[in-house]
């Protein structure tokens, strides 16, 4: 049986995930919860999945919650993201809280000899170097939630890794892939958050929008796989049928497929190394008969241009990207700056920064709190 924890479990990975559970049924236990501030959905949970432990990093609504549910333990605070993630009835980690935040409890969880199934980019983007070490030090496992992240993790199961010639990204390329300069000019807010393929939080949603959420998990693939920025490609594929690729030495390839549904790269990291049977339909190839790949425009899209500029000049500027273009999106969404804007003011804040080394996780978040400062007065 996997006891898992579930850091984030309000957002859409975190929901998702409990669907899987409450699929597998006795196959999984929830033994811990965790989110930032949604008290009425995590009670709600609490209820029925009946965690021994919750954290809510929102202090006053973790008194709240308390009061609520005097018979389960409520902890509050970084404290109880932490709590959460080390917590010792676990052995799986679900590491889905957006943003920095989860950064240090996912830390926590590998620190605690856990498994983590990670659907936090910024654990990688921000501190890959760090977090790698550590899960080799500790001998967990590091399964990926990403739709991309977990074809690639099936499609190496049992391969060599020095036979990998690249790995090729799927993107679906947004609600704009068709747009026109001018017509990106008069993207609003609900235009960006109105992906055609995916349901996800307001954040995510506009990375898709701008294509940093690919640039993201190009720098993910670097650390996750152990690859050179050289073998990691993106192509853009409408559908979203084909997750991702690998492409070996003698120039065969795999591919995983199937509908653009989080359930199954969750449900693969929930029962991992073993599979169980899906709760989705199965793949109808005479209704997807007609599969596209385009080639990315880096210059519409220059935040994935950016990105791969970060990650090859690496140290600080992967981290300092990532947390600057948080606060871009967030401003874009209360609408104190247009679409447009992102990458343009994204990129003149990296070509100000001074690269520096990162050697230890206070590094990250030092880092971290000079690109939103930075960030937030362009």
């Amino acid at each position: 049986m996997k006891r898992i924890s579930i850091l984030g479990s309000t957002g859409s990975i975190g929901e998702s995930t409990l669907k899987v559970a409450r699929h597998l049924g006795e196959k999984i236990q929830v033994v811990a919860l965790a989110a930032n501030s949604n008290i009425d959905l995590l009670e709600s949970q609490a209820k029925e999945f009946k965690p021994k432990l919750i954290g809510v990093y929102d202090q006053k609504k973790a008194a709240e919650l308390q009061k609520r549910l005097p018979h389960i333990e409520i902890a509050a605070g970084m404290e109880g993201l932490e709590a959460v993630a080390s917590y010792s009835d676990a052995n799986l980690v679900i590491s889905a809280m957006t943003g920095t935040l989860g950064l240090v409890p996912t830390v926590a969880a590998i620190k605690a000899g856990k498994d983590v199934g990670l659907a936090n980019k910024e654990a990688l983007v921000s501190g890959g170097a760090l977090v790698m070490s550590l899960v080799r030090e500790k001998g967990v496992n590091l399964l990926p939630l990403d739709s991309e992240h977990s074809a690639i993790f099936q499609c190496l199961q049992g391969g060599n890794q020095n036979n990998i010639e690249r790995i090729i990204l799927t993107a679906s390329g947004g609600p704009f892939r068709t747009y026109t300069l001018d017509q990106l000019d008069q993207v609003t807010v609900s235009h960006a958050l109105c992906h055609p393929n995916w349901k996800m939080g307001p954040k995510i949603t506009v990375d898709c929008s701008t294509l940093m959420n690919k640039g993201l998990e190009v720098i993910e693939a670097h650390w996750l796989f152990d690859l050179p920025i050289q073998k990691i490609e993106v192509i853009v594929h409408p559908q979203s049928i084909i997750h991702s690729m690998v492409e070996f030495t003698d120039h065969s390839m795999l591919a995983q497929m199937s509908e653009p549904s989080m359930i199954i790269p969750i449900q693969y990291a929930l029962t991992y190394p073993e599979r169980h049977h899906g709760s989705l339909k199965r793949f109808d190839f005479l209704k997807n008969g007609n599969l596209q790949f385009l080639a990315p425009d880096f210059d519409r899209f220059r935040c994935l241009r950016l990105a791969y500029e970060a990650i090859s000049q690496g140290g600080s500027l992967p981290c300092y990207m990532n947390a600057a273009n948080e606060i871009l999106v967030n401003r874009f969404l209360n609408h104190k700056l247009q679409w447009k804007e992102i990458p343009w003011k994204l990129e003149t804040l990296m070509s100000k920064h001074q690269v520096r080394k990162i050697q230890v996780l206070e590094d990250v978040l030092a880092i971290d709190q000079m690109a939103r400062a930075e960030a937030a007065q362009i």
